[in-house]
């Protein structure tokens, strides 16, 4: 019934392998491999409703399909099988539904790019990967992905290799993941070897995990609970992929790949792989409390500190960058705080509105870069102080934008509205929430709002400040960029729907949250089983609800102010607040640290172990060694003459030696 699963990874392979092998030298045509890319990928999203709709309709609602047999030791079996289940359907058409309008969008962006057929290999490569992640029916399986996409976004994000910023950026990536990758695997072997050998379930089947984990519940290591050392090694894992704190350093980097390589990793595949991977994993999660408020706490702080930077950013690119660190916090108190279901919700409509902003931003810089090019200057094209009056000359990308702007400061209907007040609603009602967590979250929210409508305000309004010789070049995009716009702002307007909260759906006669009770049958048991629940009158959380909106317009309101009403007040505060405005704008100055800390402290040892112990102990001994040979070889070459005389007369010799020494005896 499910078998053909293995269609839906398949596809962006094939795609991949075609334009990988065939691209260069064969296909040449750029919409050919476009549309070999874009095909794709848009198989795979019609698989993937075909199954949606399938599964919608069926009593059981998780099926593993296994492919093919993997590896087997001792009593281990481990199978190449994917597992659809709401969770998967649900990522499914979130990774190949925004993918393929981000491949098509990426068809008019990379026009006239040399390497336009090795862009879409990768971009094919890096949407199977997710697929494979989001698949997978166990962790290795899982692993492949994980991996995959990093191994892809360092690719991709260092696709102008030639550029020194790319490459350092990709390396940036690929290094920082590492150490989250690390804290996966460690998770991994402290459940798969506990379960194994106290409890003989060796397994690594996330199924199986979840139906065996109450047999964790009393074991402990390094004084803690199994589960909670386990859960943080995990956690650590998503840190890394989703750009938490300490690991976030890595996303605003990522910006120098092109502009659809930014939309992909941070709305519809690699940063959301953190928060699916706890999503997936929720029994654990849930049997520690510890580890939940640990989650909780570190996305609350990382929502605040992201958007503290997002600020005083220039860059358009960068600003939205900061955004989606600060969105994947939400995430993550959602995560913490028990309320899964809120946490996938705002995964998916953050897909639809960051996606929507990214490629927004590309249309402009897209643009700005023609521009710019017609008038033979070298300003930046994503630098928003270049910018402002647009909204006349793109107005498509303009009025998609603002909706995506709209839907990400939670105003009512909008996608972001129903997602970010169910997490607030959680944050301060769960009987695993926080009131801290809950006013953290409730300052970012305030926040993003202000810095998201700044950039709104010197995008598209005010006076046009691009360079007089370039203003008349400045266009609205063609329609195979503005096309995916439409479709992920009318998404980013409608995609909260689906996930009413109760009291409002009461409220407006009965509409239930049919998310919630699509997605119950992955997360219901472990919530039921460790008492995981919001308390709380209706009319609490109304209150709370129309404070969040209060609170979003009042962000919009003073971005108003500032870049609108009185455009001088930006310039006036930072001024008078310089060394606070050049903290925010140098980013707290994180990434010196780390060099200083890390990156320095590590070369150094390099060079230590280079100059200290490889040139001086090693080459010492491998010198010293070879000149007690060659000293030796020095001597000894006058026995090698390569005469026969000589080797006659040695050997006549020795035996007359050899006789003297037997008479004598």
């Amino acid at each position: 019934m499910y078998d053909k699963l293995w269609l839906i990874p398949f596809f962006p392979l094939l795609g991949c392998i075609i334009n990988g092998l065939l691209g260069k030298r064969f296909i040449k045509n750029e919409k050919v491999i476009g549309a070999i890319a874009t095909g794709a990928i848009f198989l795979s999203f019609l698989v993937s409703c075909k199954y949606l709709i399938q599964l919608l309709g069926d009593s059981v609602k998780s099926h593993e399909v296994v492919v093919a047999s993997w590896m087997s030791v001792g009593i281990l079996q481990v199978d190449w099988g994917f597992l659809l289940d709401p969770l998967s359907a649900l990522m499914l058409m979130v990774v190949c539904g925004v993918g393929s309008l981000i491949h098509l969008y990426s068809i008019g962006y990379m026009h006239g790019e040399e390497g336009f057929y090795r862009f879409f290999c990768y971009m094919n490569l890096f949407a199977f990967s997710m697929l494979m992640l989001v698949l997978g029916n166990n962790a290795l399986v899982m692993f492949v992905g994980w991996e995959g996409v990093g191994l892809c976004s360092y690719l991709l994000i260092g696709y102008y290799f030639e550029k020194q910023s790319a490459g350092d950026a990709a390396k940036k990536a690929f290094v920082m993941n590492r150490v989250g990758d690390f804290g996966f695997l460690l998770g991994l072997f402290i459940i798969f070897w506990t379960l194994g050998s106290k409890h003989d379930v060796w397994t690594v089947n996330f199924m199986e995990i979840s139906e065996n984990a109450h047999l964790l519940s009393g074991d402990m290591m390094l004084g803690l609970g199994v589960t909670t050392v386990a859960t943080l090694c995990f956690f650590l894992g998503a840190t890394g992929k989703s750009a938490q704190l300490p690991l976030y350093t890595w996303l605003p980097d990522a910006m120098e790949g092109p502009t659809p390589v930014s939309a992909l990793i941070h709305a519809a595949t690699m940063v959301t792989a953190g928060v699916y991977m706890i999503g997936r994993m929720n029994v654990l999660f849930a049997m520690s409390p510890t580890t939940m408020a640990v989650v909780a706490l570190v996305g609350a702080l990382t929502a605040i500190f992201a958007a503290s930077i997002g600020f005083a950013q220039n860059d358009i690119k960068r600003v939205l960058a900061y955004s989606t660190v600060s969105q994947l916090g939400f995430m993550f108190i959602a995560m913490g705080v028990g309320a899964f279901t809120a946490g996938i919700f705002h995964l998916m409509t953050h897909a639809f509105f960051k996606a929507c902003l990214f490629l927004g931003s590309g249309s402009v810089i897209h643009a700005m870069h023609h521009a710019l090019h017609h008038a033979h200057l070298n300003d930046d094209p994503q630098d928003m102080r270049n910018m402002g009056g647009l909204r006349k000359k793109m107005p498509v990308t303009w009025a998609t934008f603002g909706i995506s702007c709209l839907a990400i400061s939670g105003l009512p209907f909008f996608s972001g509205f129903f997602s970010k007040d169910e997490i607030l609603w959680w944050a301060f009602a769960s009987t695993r929430g926080s009131k801290l967590v809950w006013a953290i979250a409730v300052i970012a929210a305030f926040m993003t709002a202000f810095y998201m409508f700044r950039a709104l305000y010197m995008t598209f309004h005010g006076e046009q400040r691009t360079n007089a010789k370039a203003k008349d070049h400045v266009h609205e995009s063609p329609w195979v960029i503005t096309l995916p716009l439409v479709v992920l702002a009318f998404l980013a307007t409608v995609g909260g729907l689906i996930g009413i909260p109760h009291v409002l759906g009461n409220m407006l006669g009965h509409i239930p949250n049919k998310l919630e009770h699509f997605l119950a049958p992955v997360f219901e048991h472990s919530q039921r089983l460790y008492e995981i629940e919001a308390h709380g009158t209706a009319a609490t959380e109304v209150s709370l609800m129309v404070m969040s909106v209060l609170i979003a317009l009042a962000g919009i309101g003073v971005a108003t102010v500032m870049y609108m009403k009185n455009p001088e007040l930006p310039g006036k505060f930072t001024r008078k607040f310089s060394q606070l405005h050049r903290w925010v704008y140098n980013k707290w100055f994180v990434d010196e640290a780390y060099d200083v800390l890390f990156v320095n402290s590590t070369k150094k040892l390099g060079t230590f172990c280079w100059k200290g112990f490889d040139v001086k102990v090693i080459d010492g001994i491998v010198n010293g060694t070879a000149k007690v040979v060659g000293a030796l070889s020095a001597v000894l070459r006058h026995t090698q003459t390569g005469l026969f005389q000589n080797y006659a007369l040695t050997m006549v010799f020795g035996t007359v030696v050899m006789v003297a020494i037997f008479i004598l005896n």
